[in-house]
């Protein structure tokens, strides 16, 4: 059911910014589509604390002035404490656009601890464990929050005997079928037209693995999915793109190498010769922590029968 909030219109522009610059992120933070007419705003979901959020903001402009992300995202949170601030220190839970993720199985409940705490994080191990949708779901709540500015987004691409160059579209069109995992984690929390809004502002940024080098990436989470098709040589310089106050995040299956030889992946080389280094942590999924379906622990677990064998 739509809600509507009528500023004043003394208020309105303090609140939205100017040409409603500030819409995009109230979007974000509330999960909802916002309309404006004239000095009223409309959600068009339901959105329990969208009217006292208004009302909060309204008020923070009358005493402040314009309202900038930062204090957007301050009255977001205290109008919800202290369940908000519990959930922001609780390492068992991650927020992201107001909706609250829980861990799943022992790995995850490891992965959620390392996320707050570690620089590189390393989640290896078989499909339907939750690695991609665990990583993205913390990255977007590190730039909603506004701890960090952008998510950058990389897979490598490889292809059956085809270019990204000759393939129709632009980069983002060439892409989408690799990165549609990643899409589909972000949708949990956000809708397609606010995750576009993020890539048309620069806080959400697609590449190929191949596009990152040469390039310092500074206050940013860095995910790089399906690492286990990464070249040894591509992973050291994914590694290495990490700036000042950044995190990469990297998910892999060692058993779906799609590379021309399998020695060339390196995921496990990369595990092996960083697991010592503070601030690295390494996270091991197995087929007992998948959570997509019970038939995919089981498809997966026999897969993992078979290779022992």
């Amino acid at each position: 059911m739509a809600q509507t909030y009528a500023f004043r219109p003394d208020t309105v522009q303090l609140v939205l910014g100017v040409n409603d610059a500030n819409l995009p992120y109230l979007e974000m933070l509330m999960a909802t589509d916002l309309s404006v007419r004239g000095t009223a705003v409309t959600a068009s979901g339901d959105v329990p604390l969208f009217m006292p959020f208004m009302k909060r903001l309204e008020k923070a402009a009358e005493e402040r002035g314009g309202l900038k992300e930062a204090e957007i995202f301050m009255e977001f949170q205290l109008l919800s404490e202290p369940s908000a601030a519990e959930k922001e220190a609780d390492p068992s839970v991650i927020v992201a656009a107001g909706k609250a993720i829980y861990p799943r199985s022992r790995a995850e409940k490891e992965l959620f601890t390392v996320l707050r705490s570690s620089s590189v994080v390393f989640s290896v191990g078989p499909a339907g464990t939750g690695k991609t949708f665990v990583s993205v779901l913390w990255a977007l709540s590190e730039v909603l929050s506004g701890r960090k500015g952008k998510l950058v987004l990389t897979r490598p691409v490889v292809e059956a005997g085809e270019s990204l160059g000759y393939l129709p579209g632009d980069l983002r069109q060439k892409l989408g079928p690799y990165l549609n995992p990643l899409y589909d984690a972000a949708s949990y929390v956000l809708s397609p037209q606010q995750i576009r809004r993020m890539e048309e502002n620069g806080t959400l940024e697609i590449a190929p693995l191949a596009y990152m080098r040469g390039r310092s990436i500074n206050n940013s989470v860095m995910i790089l999915d399906e690492a286990q098709n990464a070249t040894r040589t591509q992973m050291k310089m994914f590694l290495t793109r990490l700036g000042e106050n950044s995190q990469a995040l990297i998910t892999g299956d060692p058993s779906q190498i799609d590379l021309p030889s399998r020695k060339d992946s390196g995921l496990e080389e990369a595990v092996d010769i960083l697991s010592g280094i503070k601030g690295v942590s390494v996270v091991r999924f197995t087929h007992s922590d998948t959570i997509r379906s019970r038939i995919v622990r089981e498809i997966v677990r026999a897969y993992s029968e078979r290779e022992e064998q």
